[in-house]
């Protein structure tokens, strides 16, 4: 699941990245939970549902993908026009939205510090809103 990008980090070493999150709009996100709930085994919350994985990379690691329909008439998307949204884990939050910015690309607030780890949105090519999580380690590592 994770990829390193390594064009970003010129010289440096790469930062690893993998998908944290699909936010996806629904008409009736709480019908649409159920559905999945009853028919594909999801075990659901009112957030949607959690995947967890291994991590390829490192064993010993376990990732977490979110999966959660929004109300279609969210603005959380914004300014994003699209019907969807990804939220990508990352390393080095700070120093990744400073490469980001001295590359022209457009950082949509301010890193915001949360009991599951830093959170920031940007604009990705096509209009595309993106968030992005590095996690605080106890985090990724729940397993229930």
């Amino acid at each position: 699941m994770d990829s390193v990008f390594t064009n970003l980090y010129e010289g440096k070493t790469t930062i690893k990245v993998g998908i944290g999150g699909i936010f996806f709009k629904s008409k009736n996100p709480k019908k649409l939970i159920e559905w999945y709930h009853n028919n594909l085994g999801f075990v659901t919350d009112k957030y949607g549902s959690v995947f967890k994985s291994r991590n390829a990379v490192n064993p010993d690691e376990i990732n977490r993908l979110q999966w959660s329909p929004f109300s279609d008439s969210t603005e959380y998307f914004s300014p994003s026009e699209k019907q969807f949204m990804i939220n990508y884990r990352v390393e080095n939050l700070e120093e990744l939205v400073s490469k980001l910015r001295s590359k022209g690309i457009t950082i949509l607030d301010s890193i915001e510090d949360t009991p599951y780890g830093k959170f920031v949105h940007a604009m990705a090519p096509e209009n595309i809103k993106i968030e992005l999580w590095e996690p605080i380690l106890k985090a990724q590592m729940d397993v229930d």
